[in-house]
């Protein structure tokens, strides 16, 4: 099986154990799901990455890391004039806020290439993206990107989307809704967070977010709820997982990433919906245990 997930991949300053000192590292929310992916799969799955960088160093650190850590870069794009964005963790009681410098980023032109991201997805089993790799693109790149997802959807790819909405990254509130629903209207499984979809959304319980996506066309909804109660509804079952040991976070960052992969690891071998949630939640109560986006430790007895 391959997977290829799509989006934007940064540099990552995160706090660290010694009072002015900071990580640096790379990640980005889909770049976070294909690093789980690739260890929770082991040899049972490839997963690749589509992006777009630069030519200078930091863009390469980024490109060996990918390599380093058994992620293909076959189908990253290289921009002589644009660089990778950097992003920066600020942290308070578990609980994250971010500065970001990605404005200009490379990645914003992943999608100008129809011919590249038919490339890219040909063989795809699934195809994993975000709201973030949607806010980023153009109008002409995001009609470019759900274009090329439709027609790998017709070859028999499986299309996954986590809305992710981050309402900075859009033109306005309109517009986010709109390019939500239109890429959550084509995918086989959504994976949203019900304190985003009811903050932008106004839906009022996680069986609203399930019934709005499955109106707009999605085969399966899966709603992350914060650590409570997840409801899931669609042609792979419908109910609400209760059973769902809480855990106080060290670090929320990558908590709905990590989970996404999790979830997507047992659904790719078979699990039904209700074991995948608890594969997804399972990792990521270990992965908020830890500081940063990437945490080997919660892998490693994954």
């Amino acid at each position: 099986m391959r997977i290829l997930s799509i989006g934007e991949a940064m540099v990552e300053l995160g706090q660290s154990d010694q009072p002015g000192l900071w990580r640096l590292g790379i990640a980005g929310d889909t770049l976070n799901t294909a690093w789980y992916l690739r260890r929770l799969l082991g040899a049972d799955g490839r997963v690749d990455y589509l992006t777009r960088v630069g030519t200078g160093a930091f863009s390469q650190r980024m490109l060996d890391f990918l390599a380093a850590e058994g992620i293909g870069t076959a189908h990253i794009g290289r921009d002589p004039d644009r660089e990778i964005g950097l992003y920066a963790i600020s942290l308070k009681d578990g609980e994250r806020s971010f500065a970001y410098w990605r404005d200009t980023s490379a990645a914003r032109r992943l999608a100008d290439d129809p011919a590249a991201l038919d490339a890219a997805l040909e063989g795809a089993t699934v195809a994993y993206f975000s709201g973030i790799t949607v806010a980023i693109l153009s109008p002409q790149g995001r009609a470019n990107l759900l274009a090329a997802l439709a027609r790998a959807r017709a070859s028999g790819a499986r299309i996954v989307f986590d809305p992710n909405l981050r309402p900075r990254l859009w033109e306005d509130a309109a517009t986010m809704r709109q390019g939500i629903s239109k890429a959550a209207a084509g995918a086989d499984l959504v994976l949203p967070s019900f304190d985003d979809e009811a903050a932008h959304f106004g839906d009022a319980d996680p069986q609203a977010t399930v019934a709005r996506y499955l109106a707009l066309g999605a085969g399966q909804v899966v709603v992350k709820n914060g650590g409570g109660p997840i409801r899931f509804g669609g042609r792979d079952g419908c109910g609400t997982a209760t059973d769902l040991e809480p855990e106080t976070p060290v670090d929320s960052t990558a908590a709905g990433d990590s989970f996404n992969a999790g979830y997507l690891a047992a659904w790719l071998t078979g699990a039904d919906c209700a074991a995948a949630i608890a594969a997804g939640h399972a990792l990521s109560r270990k992965v908020i245990g830890y500081r940063g986006a990437l945490v080997r430790e919660a892998v490693a007895t994954a």
